[in-house]
């Protein structure tokens, strides 16, 4: 089982960017030190007054702390020029000395596809000739007489991040990977990762990373990380049901990650449940015990 982090980049109004921006650089700090194997920030528009650290930019600035493990940003691919995406995508790869996985997704939100001009209902065509031509570009083809430079040096990693059937077949048919949603309690996503391997059977192709988000807080032990949780939790964090978010002590949080190994995936990527940033780092640090707790035991993946 690998571990990786999805860094929260949306914050409320009101606090100086710049200590904002400081603030994920410990973080990513904290996730080097706890010798975590992926790191990825996220994708959203329209955003304000709410903060919100654009990825590629931040990852540019990520890079230079994190090392050689994979990193990678989530881009809603309707959003996105595939010509300009796949510029900024070779250019952040040679900031970093790790593999490139590029998470990819429909999006949703009448908000920000109406601030960028895009029709929240004709997602999928967009999404899958951006793909396409996002491939074969990073791949330093030429397409329509174009061709992008720099590109990676390694080819880069394609998860499709989604939930339906529908995501999980173009994620068998079109990418490299599949990435559950963070919402899903664990039958719901053993059905998911099964569904996915179904897929990849069906279209003659072996099956890549299969990661899911969960949102998790590793304390000193159980109760402390109950207390520290329990401001956000009530408050009803994201919506969620209690049920999948992953709080407790290095050994319970192991377990449930163990669990979801054992129905079939490879990877968790964690983001954070804690709000203060002395909370996330010391968290953040913390899955390091987490993880060697999982690699005591058989049965690891091979990397990336």
């Amino acid at each position: 089982m690998r571990i990786g982090i999805s860094l929260t980049t949306s914050y409320p109004a009101g606090t100086p960017p710049r200590a904002l921006a400081a603030g994920l650089v410990d973080r990513v700090r904290a996730a080097r030190r706890a010798d975590l194997d992926s790191l990825f920030v996220g994708d959203h528009h329209g955003t304000g007054p709410t903060n919100y650290f654009q990825n590629v930019p931040t990852m540019a600035r990520l890079a230079a702390e994190w090392g050689d493990a994979p990193f990678g940003i989530l881009c809603l691919l309707p959003l996105w020029h595939p010509v300009l995406l796949a510029e900024q995508v070779g250019t952040l790869a040679a900031f970093g000395s790790g593999r490139f996985v590029l998470q990819v997704s429909l999006g949703h939100g009448h908000t920000q596809f109406a601030a960028l001009g895009a029709d929240l209902h004709r997602r999928v065509g967009p999404f899958e000739a951006n793909l396409a031509v996002l491939r074969r570009l990073l791949a330093g083809e030429e397409v329509d007489g174009v061709r992008v430079a720099p590109v990676p040096t390694e080819p880069v990693e394609f998860w499709l991040g989604g939930t339906a059937d529908a995501a999980l077949d173009r994620a068998a048919r079109l990418c490299d990977g599949f990435l559950a949603s963070p919402e899903l309690a664990l039958p719901a996503a053993a059905e998911r990762a099964s569904r996915y391997r179904a897929a990849c059977d069906a279209a003659g192709r072996d099956p890549g990373p299969v990661a899911i988000r969960r949102d998790v807080y590793v304390g000193v032990d159980a109760a402390e990380a109950r207390r520290t949780t329990a401001p956000v939790l009530a408050g009803g964090y994201r919506g969620f049901d209690p049920d999948v978010l992953v709080i407790g002590s290095a050994e319970e949080v192991a377990g449930h990650f163990e669990e979801l190994g054992r129905v079939g995936y490879t990877d968790v990527i964690v983001r954070h449940v804690a709000v203060g940033q002395h909370d996330v780092v010391a968290s953040t640090e913390r899955l390091a015990d987490v993880r060697s707790l999982l690699h005591a035991r058989p049965g690891d993946p091979p990397g990336l």
